[in-house]
């Protein structure tokens, strides 16, 4: 049962990191108002607007996609130290 939920937290973690990647090369190619860009902006803006209000934008550079997927990384590492741990 713990191995699932581990695999879980893998998959969730790869989907997410994966979903800013994406949100990030749209940006750069996509209209704003085309169907898939606006569908993948509602799902990745709720993550990074929180960090943005923390950490601002330098010039035209946005580092917030890359502090998320650290961040989504670092919560990866923690919640599977602490399912491996209920292994042991």
């Amino acid at each position: 049962m713990i191995s699932i939920l581990i695999m879980l937290v893998d998959y969730i973690s790869l989907a997410f990191s994966l979903l800013i990647i994406a949100y990030v090369v749209l940006s750069y190619f996509m209209d704003p108002y085309h169907p898939i860009r606006h569908t993948v902006d509602r799902m990745v803006n709720p993550i990074l607007n929180p960090i943005r209000r923390v950490i601002p934008q330098t010039g035209m550079l946005d580092f917030s996609p890359l502090v998320a997927i650290i961040l989504v990384q670092i919560l990866e590492y923690i919640l599977r130290s602490l399912l491996l741990s209920l292994i042991s």
